[in-house]
């Protein structure tokens, strides 16, 4: 069988890879609090017991074009080994063991994505106007293909208290993760803390997110 005939088996486009990652990384690197988390719909992760909700998505910050070059063919890669070009070929993800590549199954998933602030935007209405249900909690998760700096991880969290602050409804926590960082930002008392995740975690966070 050739190589276009085995991407082209690749299951279908669905987001619950980033769901797992996404819960996978809170529960690494802030612990139990988030270990009943559950893959459902509206918002993507529940505990019904603790009554939190986290919604689950992606922005880019650099320009459309750059994030659509980053969808680009394996073989011109060089700074990768080949028994992980036969991961993301076999499995279609490439989020956490390479940043340039793309993986086919995750391909729609990253293009879609737009600009951070309009993102946080939209989400921060969706919460306001009920669209995610009733959670005493309410997280946003925000996957990035780009490593960011603390300067601008904190001017987003701002930005995020500024236009949902006279909401009745609103995030107390935002999650943002760009494979090198977890950005916590507590939107309640204006508090950033950056954890640092290296190479290994990844790996383990990528290993455990196709399970």
């Amino acid at each position: 069988m050739d190589e276009t005939r085995i991407i082209s088996l690749l299951p279908k486009f669905d987001t619950t890879f980033f769901e797992r990652y996404a819960k996978i990384v809170l529960v690494d690197l802030l612990g139990d609090k988030y270990a009943n988390l559950v893959n459902r719909d509206r918002p993507d992760l529940q505990d019904s017991e603790t009554s939190i909700g986290i919604e689950v998505t992606r922005a880019m910050v650099t320009g459309r074009d750059d994030a659509i070059s980053l969808i680009t063919d394996m073989s011109g890669a060089d700074d990768i080994s080949d028994s992980d070009i036969e991961r993301i070929r076999r499995y279609g993800y490439s989020y956490g063991i390479h940043r340039r590549l793309m993986g086919k199954v995750e391909e729609e998933f990253w293009s879609l994505a737009i600009p951070l602030k309009r993102i946080i935007e939209s989400k921060v209405c969706k919460v306001a106007n009920g669209f995610y249900g009733n959670f005493r909690e309410f997280g946003l998760f925000v996957f990035s293909k780009d490593e960011l700096s603390i300067e601008y991880a904190t001017q987003t969290m701002d930005y995020t208290i500024e236009i949902q602050q006279e909401n009745t409804t609103k995030y107390t926590t935002m999650f943002i993760f760009d494979t090198h960082s977890l950005f916590v930002c507590d939107l309640v008392n204006d508090i950033i803390t950056q954890i640092n995740v290296n190479a290994e975690q990844c790996e383990r966070y990528y290993t455990e997110a196709l399970k």
